[in-house]
């Protein structure tokens, strides 16, 4: 059985004579020396594309180029000598069936000469072509008859000797026609204002030159012409009927040979519409101011008149004169009337009116052979200039507490007379922001009134003018001009508060103070009440209003809640001053709370202790990592051996000296494995358990197994050991309670058994007739002594039934060989051929016997 599996001897063979119908087929089974097993498999070594690789049949006429070619031939069985043979074919050279009676047409500039030769078989492709005739017109395989000209030429096609095959070789003799000549068209292109009236006889041949005579006319619809020879029209009658548009007059001329095909001219009468747009309107959107100059953007709109413009596309050209003249020509599309177009930024660079026109207009796809009518279309677009007013001059008379004052403008402005919006802002002693009032410039000069509401402060106050609106134009613009005045007499302290913050036990006490106006440097009177009383006078410097005072220590020692009230405030620039005053705030000062009672902690490293697990632990407690620490650790930081320190907390966030608490981390090493200790014979008796699996592994305790490494179950020592299973081990200290943080990972195999000391029963017949007894062809044990065993079943013809290993179920009487054989297997006698795949031990063979 083993010696049947070869792959036989190797061969050769060597096909001349191509076109023989008897080599076109050739089966490389049967040219194999020796006793070839069938069922192998064929390799195309060289990518023929021609052997069919499950019949192991060559297509010779189906190999495209003549060379020598090697086909393998495979048998997949470990117990053959030789399970590997080649077949070296060499295939002559085949040219094809010479052809003398070929033609092509002189406008073919690419005719293939394969095309000549015949394709049953089809010639090879490694060959070459020559020009016989010495033509000039040889491309590669391809001839090109426009360089050849007219007569005939012989082209050779040659395929080379191969091994004992000879050259061979076919001509093509190839006779090249003439085409048909139509002649080149002059196509006659009118507007409908022209006078059509000396178009009434036009012979079509005088738009036509160097045609072949013979030809026949032809038109699409006009009924000019009386007849295929009738070459003469009424272009006035044509206009007249149908109007303007394009009419084509068609001259065919028929070949002297078949291979060429007709060819025809077209002469195309051409009668454009004159459009006229008088009445149109442009609308150029829209006027700027000068800061726009170069990023705005500009749409025409361009509307039709009287007459109706048809839609499509259109080439317009338009001009621009002001400041800097230009224009441009754009394709626009008309659509029910009305185009609009962009006019770049760049045509309206400076101030001033720039007049747009349109020049003139003309369809994209037309022929210009009208000139339309335009009239004036035009619109002027304004650049305006800005409002600039920063090198002029602001003059204010000093004024009096609460009253208007009137402002002035003059100097060197552009302002021209009208009105104007001006944005202003008030600074110094008297602020208001973004105000906005009408000025009024006349001869030059502008004036406007700041209302004495604004003017409650007494000192300087400056105006600064921040914007300017042309309310003509709309045109504004930024401002950068100024002017300080006084406002006279007292300081204004009604804004004047005190915000102080409630604090813990021996920190600062700060008064905030705002509202102080201009005031910078102010004498204030104060005193405490309630749980602290004194009082006292300090000199303080206020920034935009804003000032801070820290209470003296001295006078806040006890706890609770104490006023501070300020009873009178000092200008000590002017000396001026309020008293009588009662500006006040209230502050607590909160106690302190106790240090925390604290003790020792341990953590096992398998349990992740964090922050969260240390006690005392809440809202009420914040941990450190060192005891000066002031940034707290959060809930999820990783405990580690060492010193953690935790205060308390008061409900106001008062905290307390902190508490010292020692944590230690006890950590197990994980378990290891003795050498092979994961392997055993699972026809041991008793069969092998965890506490076996536990004998060949190392700990410092008590080895514990599960069944997942993480939530997995707690398995019992008794546990039998499963094949393939993987069990997952940690130790365990039973004085501190903690296990391993890793485990052991220890895949178990059950198929190390001794083969000398247990038998192998291999049974010699079953029963497969459903009854539940005897059913399969069952090796008992195979999978623990031969775990990488294969199984198969032959039946007396040499046909594989059924394969299997350790992962395939026992054979039932059915084939799972598909492509040799289907369906129930019959009563009688099979061979079975079992491949221990262990150590040097040979496959054993033998029969059983199938009954059912």
């Amino acid at each position: 059985m083993a010696n049947a599996q070869c792959a036989g001897e190797d061969a050769s063979i060597t096909i001349c004579n191509i076109p023989d119908p008897a080599n076109r087929n050739i089966n490389l089974f049967n040219l194999l020396g020796g006793t070839p097993t069938p069922g192998g498999t064929w390799t195309d070594l060289q990518e023929s594309r021609a052997l069919n690789l499950s019949t192991g049949v060559l297509n010779v006429w189906g190999v495209n180029e003549s060379d020598t070619y090697v086909f393998i031939y495979t048998v997949n069985n470990a117990s053959c000598a030789d399970n590997v043979a080649t077949v070296t074919v060499t295939i002559g050279g085949y040219a094809g069936i010479s052809n003398p009676n070929a033609s092509a047409c002189d406008d073919n500039s690419s005719v293939n000469l394969f095309q000549f030769l015949g394709n049953f078989p089809n010639p090879q492709l490694n060959g070459s072509w020559n020009d016989d005739s010495g033509s000039g017109a040889l491309r590669g395989n391809f001839l090109d008859a426009t360089v050849s000209g007219l007569g005939t030429f012989s082209f050779t096609y040659t395929m080379p000797a191969i091994g004992s095959c000879s050259a061979v070789s076919a001509t093509v003799d190839v006779t090249v026609h003439p085409a048909p000549e139509p002649g080149e068209p002059s196509d006659l292109i009118l507007c409908d204002s022209d006078d059509m009236s000396i178009y009434t006889n036009v012979n079509l041949l005088d738009y036509l030159f160097g045609q072949d005579p013979g030809g026949k006319w032809s038109e699409s619809g006009t009924s000019e012409l009386s007849s295929p020879q009738d070459t003469f029209i009424n272009v006035q009658n044509i206009y007249n009927t149908f109007g303007p548009g394009e009419y084509g007059f068609t001259y065919t001329v028929q070949p002297s040979h078949p291979v060429c095909n007709q060819k025809s001219a077209t002469i195309k009468v051409i009668i454009e519409k004159q459009l006229d747009f008088t009445g149109s309107t442009l609308v150029v959107a829209s006027d700027i101011c000068e800061d726009e100059i170069g990023r705005a953007t500009f749409v025409a709109t361009l509307t039709q008149g009287l007459e109706n413009i048809p839609n499509g596309s259109y080439n317009l050209q338009y001009q621009i004169t002001g400041p800097i003249p230009s224009g441009n020509t754009i394709v626009v599309r008309f659509e029910n009337g009305v185009t609009t177009f962009p006019i770049p930024a760049i045509s309206f660079p400076l101030v001033g009116a720039y007049t747009v026109r349109i020049i003139n207009i003309h369809e994209t796809t037309g022929y210009n052979a009208c000139e339309h009518i335009i009239g004036d279309i035009s619109d002027v677009l304004n650049v305006y200039p800005l409002p600039k007013i920063n090198a002029g001059t602001l003059t204010i008379d000093n004024a009096c507490q609460d009253t208007d004052v009137e402002v002035r403008l003059s100097g060197n402005t552009n302002l021209t007379d009208g009105d104007y919006r001006i944005t202003y802002n008030l600074s110094g002693s008297n602020t208001a922001p973004s105000r906005q009032v009408v000025m009024t410039v006349v001869g030059g000069i502008g004036t406007f009134i700041i209302p004495g509401n604004l003017l409650h402060n007494q000192g300087s106050t400056t105006i600064v003018i921040t914007h300017i609106i042309n309310l003509q134009t709309l045109c504004e613009n930024l401002a950068s001009l100024s002017q300080s005045f006084t406002i006279f007499p007292k300081p204004d302290v009604s804004n004047v508060r005190v915000t102080i913050n409630d604090v813990c036990e021996n920190q600062p006490v700060i008064a905030n103070f705002s509202g102080f106006g201009i005031l910078t440097s102010i004498q204030i009177t104060y005193s405490l009440t309630g749980a602290n009383t004194a009082s006292g006078i300090v000199t303080i410097a206020a920034v935009n209003g804003l000032a801070t005072f820290t209470i003296p220590a001295n006078q806040l020692l006890n706890t609770g809640t104490t006023t501070f009230t300020v009873s009178e405030i000092v200008n000590n620039e002017t000396s001026c001053g309020v008293s009588n005053l009662s500006i006040t705030d209230s502050f607590t000062i909160h106690k302190l709370p106790e240090i925390p009672i604290v003790n020792n902690m341990e953590f096992c490293q398998s349990e992740n202790a964090t922050v969260a697990d240390l006690l005392p632990n809440g809202a009420s407690y914040i941990w450190y990592a060192t005891e000066s620490g002031t940034s707290p650790l959060s809930n999820d930081t990783a405990l580690v051996s060492g010193n953690y320190y935790v205060a308390a907390v008061s409900p106001f966030g008062c905290v307390s000296q902190k508490g010292r608490v020692a944590v230690t981390i006890t950590n197990l090493p994980a378990p290891t494995l003795e050498t092979d200790g994961q392997n055993f014979c699972g026809l041991d008796s008793p069969a092998p358990t965890l506490a076996d699996l536990s004998a060949n592994v190392n700990g410092t305790g008590t080895i514990v197994w599960y069944d997942a490494l993480h939530n997995g179950n707690l398995l019992p020592n008794s546990q039998v050991l499963q094949d393939s299973m993987t069990y997952y081990g940690f130790d365990s200290s039973a004085v501190s309670g903690c296990i391993s943080e890793n485990a052991l990972v220890v895949t178990v195999s059950l198929s190390h058994c001794g083969e000398d000391e247990y038998e192998l029963m291999i049974p010699d017949g079953f029963s497969p007739n459903g009854d539940g007894i005897n059913d399969t062809f069952n090796i008992p044990n195979i999978e623990f002594l031969f775990p990488d065993f294969t199984l198969e079943i032959y039946n007396r013809y040499g046909n594989v039934m059924y394969k299997g290993n350790r992962n395939t179920p026992d054979w039932d009487g059915r084939s799972n060989q598909s492509t040799i054989i289907d369906g129930v297997a019959p009563n009688g006698v099979y061979f079975y051929i079992v491949n221990f795949n262990k150590g040097k031990k040979p496959a054993k063979q033998g029969r059983l016997y199938l009954n059912r």
